[in-house]
């Protein structure tokens, strides 16, 4: 099911967020952008399309907001609204349907706002990635709500075309924001305090593909890391084991500032499911790549996405995947049941029994708990240095979570020493 957040309820306008996390890193920019136009008492519903099930929660999002508000212009966006636009424009509730190229637009609100019912571009058509904070040193890329971290939109769209995806007819095509506007946007967020930054996109490993001379994603971070010398931790979003080019292997072992820490777009540790679902890397890729990042700086840890239940997915192909979760060591394991999605080849295929789906995905899920019980007991006796969130918890360069007694005021960096763990998160007290 699709995470959604909504804006604080104040006289600007409102922004419900299902989905991902640029989605929202959107939405708050949709929301900054409606606040300087004046735009007030418009519900914006910036929708998400992965799933059939994500589509008909941003319809139920679309109902209630119209009730909780009923004087309220009430706007809808995001990927479900891309893909569909007539499914949204035909409803009640709607006043106007915006696409994702278009939700970015300052101009799509205010008093002087177009009004056609349906404003949604051709998405294969665009090129531009981010204009929200393309063409400036000074321009401040929005920090998502509620994190002490910065999240910066890099890279839009996809170019790849797995058969359970539906997010690239939402996105469109793979494109890149230059690397001299990243930069530029890294160094005004240190100016401003922020002291880690989350490089982000739908498929952030494919950045430069679009750019003269193709640079590689390692070509980025390096850039970054040298010309924001003062920047204290950077960290990447979702990367596809694939494209992990050498340079950013040798950043990602070598340069303190990098976070010991990849979230994998794994989706599957048996190759006959990873081959239908037209994803490019193997079992043995993944586990290659994060041994010898293990090997190389102890420290690292990993995150992953897996489908558990995909079309013809025997229980041996299942006990693949699962072993994938121990032979990496994955502590951040996201699980999602496989949900057919209209419009993707991977819905035309012979479903597996919804039952068996459950019962996987909750074996994966029990899977990843352990393994994060045994990743946090081998953090006791530690010190590092925690990013504290507006919710009082620290976050370690390793991703663990550590709660504290004393703790350090948000978006702070401090030195903490770890005492016990929970299932959940780390225990420690604030040492300087």
């Amino acid at each position: 099911m699709a995470a959604m957040a909504e804006t604080p309820d104040t006289q600007a306008t409102k922004v419900i967020t299902l989905g991902c996390r640029l989605n929202a890193y959107e939405s708050d920019v949709i929301a900054q952008n409606a606040r300087d136009v004046d735009d007030r008492g418009a519900v914006v519903i910036n929708t998400c399309a992965v799933t059939n099930d994500a589509v008909a929660e941003s319809r139920r999002q679309v109902r209630k907001a119209k009730r909780d508000n009923p004087d309220a212009r009430i706007i809808v966006t995001g990927c479900a609204a891309q893909i569909n636009p007539s499914m949204f424009a035909d409803m009640a509730e709607v006043d106007q349907v915006l696409g994702n190229h278009e939700k970015m637009n300052p101009m799509s609100f205010g008093p002087d706002a177009p009004t056609e019912r349906i404003r949604v571009n051709d998405i294969m058509s665009v090129r531009e990635t981010a204009p929200q904070f393309m063409g400036s040193e000074n321009s401040l890329p929005i920090k998502s709500q509620s994190r002490s971290r910065a999240f910066l939109q890099v890279q839009n769209g996809c170019d790849h075309r797995c058969t359970f995806c539906i997010i690239p007819y939402g996105r469109g095509n793979s494109r890149s924001v230059p690397a001299g506007e990243i930069v530029g946007s890294v160094k005004s967020l240190v100016r401003q305090g922020y002291n880690e930054v989350v490089l982000t996109g739908v498929d952030l490993s494919s950045w430069g593909g679009d750019l003269p001379g193709t640079p590689p994603l390692g070509d980025l971070v390096r850039r970054i890391l040298k010309l924001a010398p003062e920047l204290p931790r950077l960290r990447l979003s979702s990367i596809d084991p694939a494209e992990v080019d050498e340079v950013l292997f040798d950043l990602l072992i070598t340069d303190p500032r990098m976070s010991p820490y990849l979230h994998l777009s794994l989706q599957s540790g048996d190759d006959m499911i990873l081959k239908r679902m037209k994803r490019r890397h193997s079992r043995a890729d993944a586990i290659e790549l994060c041994h010898r990042l293990k090997t190389a700086r102890s420290e690292f840890t990993f995150g992953a996405d897996i489908i558990a239940g995909f079309p013809t997915e025997t229980d041996e192909m299942f006990e693949n995947s699962l072993s994938a979760v121990s032979e990496i060591g994955i502590p951040w394991l996201h699980v999602f049941p496989f949900s057919a999605r209209d419009g993707t080849p991977a819905a035309k295929i012979p479903p597996v029994n919804g039952n068996i789906v459950k019962a996987r995905a909750k074996i994966l899920r029990d899977a990843g708990a352990t393994e994060k019980a045994a990743h946090l007991q081998t953090r006791i006796g530690d010190e590092d240095e925690a990013l504290f969130e507006e919710t009082g918890l620290g976050r370690l360069p390793d991703f663990s979570m550590v709660k504290v007694d004393n703790p350090a005021a948000a978006g702070s960096l401090a030195r903490v020493r770890i005492t016990d763990a929970g299932a959940e998160h780390l225990i420690g007290q604030v040492i300087g």
